[in-house]
C-alpha cells in the first residue's frame, strides 16, 4: 500500500509553529518507514503552500528548522515528490463526500477512488487534526439514490505504520509474480499464456509493475461496464472518457504509419485458435520507462478482451 498525505488534515489548526513541526516530523518518519518497506508517500503539489497556523503557511513554518530538515521537507514537497496529482485517478467530474462534505480533488477522494478501483492506497494525516481516526469513510455519489461507500485506511502514528507494514502483503518482486496476480485478479480479461514473456530478461521495476496493474484494471472495469442490452453503462462511458480520450489518455491506437511499419510485430497468435492471429494495435502505456500492453479492440459485452503482449514498447524508431 502506498500512502497519500491527507491535505484535508492541514487546515490552519496549529496554535504555533513548534507544534506543527513536531507533527510534520511524524509525517517524515512515516515517509521513511514507507521507503524502507519499498512503498511511497505521495503528496499534492499544492501541499507546499498549505495553511499551517492562522497566519503562516508551509514555507514560513519550515524556515526556522535546521537546514538539513528544511532541504529534506521542501525538496520532497516542491521537487522530488512523488506527486499524486501527476497521475491522478479521479477527476473533477467524480463526486466524493466525507461526513456529508464534498472532498473531490483532495487526497482523500483520490485514495477512495483508487480503493474502489482495486488500487491499494491509504492516507497519512497530520495530528492533531480533524482526521485522527481510522478508517475514514467516504462515499462516491453516483446519483441522488446511489452511493458507493469505501473505507480508506488512515495513519498518523509512525509506530502503527511500522506495525502495519509488517503484516501487509508482500510487494511484487518479479514479473512472474505480476503475471500470476494479473491472471488471478482480472478474471474478465483473457490473458494469453505468453503475454508476459516479453518481460523476461528485463530488470524488474516495481513502479512499472504497479502501472501495468492499473492499466489492466481499467480494461477489467471497461469489460464489466455493460448492461443487459449490451450497451456501455454510464460508469463505462466515464472510464472510456477518462482513459481512452485526450492527449494524456492511458490507452490509444497505433498510428497509421506504425500499423504499416510494424505490421508483423503487432500481429499476435490468437490465444484460443492456433491457426488464427490478432492484429492488436490498441495499447496501454507506461511512459517512463516505455512499456506497453497490447490488447484486442473494441471492448464489447459479448467478445473477449485478449491481452496478448505486456512488455517494452514495440513501435520504437
Amino acid at each position: 500500500m502506498d500512502l497519500l498525505v491527507n491535505d484535508l488534515s492541514l487546515h490552519g489548526q496549529f496554535s504555533n509553529l513548534d507544534s506543527f513541526r513536531v507533527s510534520l516530523g511524524q509525517v517524515m518518519k512515516i515517509r521513511e518507514i514507507a521507503r524502507r518497506n519499498g512503498r511511497a508517500v505521495y503528496c499534492h503539489r499544492n501541499l507546499v503552500n498549505g495553511q499551517v497556523t492562522a497566519q503562516a503557511r508551509m514555507p514560513a513554518a519550515v524556515k526556522s528548522m535546521p537546514l538539513d530538515a528544511q532541504r529534506a521537507i521542501m525538496g520532497w514537497l516542491s521537487q522530488q515528490g512523488p506527486f499524486w496529482d501527476d497521475d491522478r485517478q479521479h477527476d473533477g467530474g467524480d463526486w466524493y463526500e466525507c461526513c456529508a462534505e464534498l472532498v473531490t480533488d483532495t487526497a482523500l477522494a483520490e485514495a477512495a477512488h483508487c480503493v474502489l478501483n482495486g488500487i491499494d492506497r491509504g492516507l497519512v494525516s497530520l495530528a492533531p487534526s480533524n482526521f485522527t481516526y481510522d478508517p475514514v469513510e467516504v462515499d462516491r455519489v453516483v446519483d441522488d439514490e446511489t452511493r458507493q461507500p469505501v473505507s480508506v485506511r488512515n495513519h498518523w502514528d509512525p509506530a502503527t505504520v511500522e506495525a502495519f507494514f509488517v503484516t501487509a502483503p508482500a510487494n511484487l518482486t518479479s514479473w512472474t509474480a505480476l503475471a500470476n496476480l494479473s491472471i488471478a485478479r482480472f478474471t474478465t480479461l483473457t490473458i494469453s499464456d505468453d503475454a508476459f514473456e516479453p518481460l523476461r530478461g528485463q530488470p524488474f521495476k516495481p513502479s512499472v509493475a504497479e502501472k501495468i496493474l492499473k492499466l489492466l484494471n481499467v480494461l477489467h472495469q471497461l469489460r464489466q461496464s455493460f448492461d443487459e442490452r449490451g450497451l456501455r453503462t454510464a460508469d463505462g462511458h466515464a472510464v472510456y472518457q477518462r482513459h481512452f480520450t485526450g492527449e494524456r489518455a492511458w490507452f490509444s491506437d497505433s498510428s497509421d504509419t506504425e500499423k504499416q511499419d510494424f505490421a508483423n510485430d503487432l500481429t499476435f497468435r490468437h490465444p484460443h485458435d492456433s491457426e488464427a492471429t490478432l492484429f492488436c494495435t490498441w495499447h496501454g502505456k507506461v511512459k517512463s520507462p516505455q512499456y506497453r500492453i497490447h490488447f484486442s479492440w473494441p471492448v464489447t459485452a459479448t467478445t473477449p478482451v485478449y491481452i496478448v503482449y505486456v512488455g517494452p514498447k514495440i513501435t520504437k524508431r
